[in-house]
C-alpha cells in the first residue's frame, strides 16, 4: 500500500471507528528537497530546528532556500543524540512569537518530536526534513519526550510536511538505516502484544490497520539486502513504509501497532542510560535486539505444558524501583499504582484463555528467524550483550514494562512460574 492511498480523507472503518491523517505535504524521492522554497511559499514566520550533525547535512540549503522566512533558528550543540527534556523544549520555546507560523525541523526522531510538541502547543503546523530512515515516527501524531526523567508520548498532531529526499537519505550512517529497518521488524512483536491485549484486556482492534503494518513489515524484512547497498530506491522506499507505519498510528489515535513489549525494553535502555549516564543504542537498533528478546519470552511461554502463576509481593517491586530508577522510582510506582496492573488478577483470565493466547503467540517469528532478520542487514548480535550485560537484560525483562501503562507479553511472562 502507497501512503497516499490512506491520508488526507476519512476511513469508514469496519472496525467501528473512523480514522484520519492529514498531512498536506508528503514528498519522497531524488532531489525532491529541490522543491522546498514552492513548498513553504505561504510561510512567512518559520522556526528551524536542527542540531549540529543534521545542519552540516542540509541546515545552509535550506537557509538559502526559505530566506527571510526564517525568522529564526536553534541548532543543537552537542554531537551526541539530543535527549528531548524540558531543557531542549525551553531552548524552542524561546523563540517561537505570535507571528511564528511553522516549526520546520531537519533531522529524525528527536527533532521531529520536539518540533511536533512546540508547534501543538502554539497550534500551528510543523514539519520535518528527513536525514535519516532511522525510525517510524516521522507521521504519527506521537511525540516520545523525557519529562521528569519518564519516557513519556504525548498525543499532538502529524507534521504537515514530511519530506524525504532520497540523495540526503541514501548517505544516512548505516547504523541510521539499519535502525529504521528494526525498527519496522519490531512491528511483529508490537503486533503480536496487540492481539494479545485485545483477547486479555478487551483492547480496541482494528484489522484494518494491523493488515497493513503486518504487510509493510513483510515488505521491509524482503529488503534487506538493498538496504545494505544502499539502492536509493530501496532507502525510498523504506522511508516510505516508516512514513506509512507511522500514519496508521495517528489514523488509530494510538501507538500500539508500532510499539509494545520490545519498544517497552528500548526505553527501559533508554532511560537508565540517562539515569546513570551510560550508553544505549539507537532507539530502532534496540527495538530490534529487543524483538529477539520478546520472541524468546513468547517462546519459553508456550513450552510450558502446564501453567503456574504466582503474585509479585509489593515491598520487593518498590526495592526493585529504587534500584533500577533511582529518583525516577516513584513516578514509576503512581504510575503502576494508578494503572492498576498489580491490584487486578488476570490468572482466572490467563488460565480460561490459555489456548488462545499460545495460539497468538506462536504467531509471532522465532528469535531465530528475528536474529536472521537482523543479521541480513549485518547487525551483529552479540553487541546487545557487550552493550548491557546479562544483569540488565533481564532487570529490563522483569521491569521495563512498568515505565508504560500498556499490555504485552511482559506482563504475562512476570507472573509466570518457570522454575515449577
Amino acid at each position: 500500500m502507497n501512503v497516499s492511498e490512506i491520508i488526507n480523507h476519512t476511513i469508514n472503518c469496519a472496525c467501528g471507528r473512523n480514522h484520519r491523517c492529514d498531512i498536506e505535504e508528503l514528498h519522497i524521492g531524488q532531489g525532491v528537497l529541490e522543491h522546498l522554497s514552492e513548498i513553504m511559499a505561504k510561510y512567512a514566520d518559520i522556526i528551524l530546528i536542527s542540531d549540529q550533525n543534521t545542519d552540516a547535512i542540509c541546515g545552509d540549503r535550506v537557509r538559502s532556500m526559505l530566506g527571510d522566512s526564517i525568522s529564526a533558528g536553534y541548532v543543537f550543540e552537542q554531537t551526541e543524540p539530543v535527549v528531548p527534556d524540558e531543557a531542549a523544549v525551553s531552548k524552542i520555546e524561546k523563540l517561537m512569537t505570535d507571528k511564528a507560523d511553522f516549526v520546520l525541523g531537519i533531522g529524525s526522531g528527536v527533532i521531529n518530536d520536539i518540533c511536533k510538541y512546540v508547534s501543538f502547543n502554539h497550534k500551528i503546523p510543523c514539519g520535518i526534513i528527513a536525514t535519516a530512515t532511522s525510525m517510524d515516527g516521522f507521521a504519527s501524531s506521537g511525540a516520545a519526550m523525557i519529562f521528569d526523567g519518564m519516557k513519556v508520548t504525548f498525543t499532538t498532531h502529524a507534521p504537515s510536511l514530511i519530506l524525504g529526499d532520497t540523495d540526503i537519505l541514501k548517505n544516512a550512517p548505516m547504523d541510521m538505516i539499519r535502525s529504521g529497518y528494526a525498527d519496522i521488524i519490531g512491528k511483529y512483536s508490537s503486533l503480536n502484544d496487540w492481539k494479545l491485549a485485545s483477547l486479555i484486556k478487551g483492547e480496541h482492534m482494528c484489522p484494518y490497520i494491523y493488515d497493513i503494518v503486518k504487510d509493510a513489515t513483510d515488505e521491509v524484512r524482503d529488503l534487506a539486502a538493498v538496504l545494505t547497498s544502499r539502492e536509493p530506491e530501496a532507502i525510498g522506499r523504506l522511508m516510505e513504509i516508516l512514513v506509512l507505519v507511522g500514519v496508521c498510528l495517528t489514523l488509530l489515535g494510538s501507538t500500539r501497532p508500532g510499539s509494545g513489549s520490545e519498544h517497552h525494553l528500548s526505553h527501559y535502555f533508554e532511560i537508565t542510560g540517562l539515569i546513570d549516564n551510560k550508553p544505549y543504542f539507537f532507539h530502532g537498533t534496540d527495538v530490534g535486539y529487543s524483538t529477539i528478546v520478546t520472541a524468546i519470552l513468547r517462546e519459553k511461554i508456550l513450552s510450558l505444558k502446564n501453567p503456574v502463576f504466582r503474585s509479585i509481593d509489593d515491598g520487593f517491586r518498590k526495592e526493585e524501583y529504587k534500584r533500577i530508577y533511582k529518583s525516577c522510582w516513584s513516578e514509576v510506582w503512581d504510575l503502576q499504582e494508578q494503572a492498576g496492573s498489580y491490584t487486578t488478577d488476570l490468572t482466572g483470565v490467563y488460565k480460561d484463555k490459555w489456548k488462545k493466547i499460545c495460539t497468538i503467540l506462536a504467531e509471532c517469528p522465532s528469535g531465530d528467524e528475528i536474529t536472521a532478520m537482523l543479521t541480513a542487514v549485518d547487525f551483529d548480535i552479540s553487541e546487545f550483550e557487550k552493550m548491557y550485560g546479562l544483569s540488565k537484560i533481564k532487570d529490563g525483562i522483569s521491569w521495563g514494562k512498568d515505565l508504560k501503562d500498556r499490555y504485552s507479553v511482559l506482563w504475562l511472562y512476570s507472573v509466570l512460574n518457570f522454575e515449577g
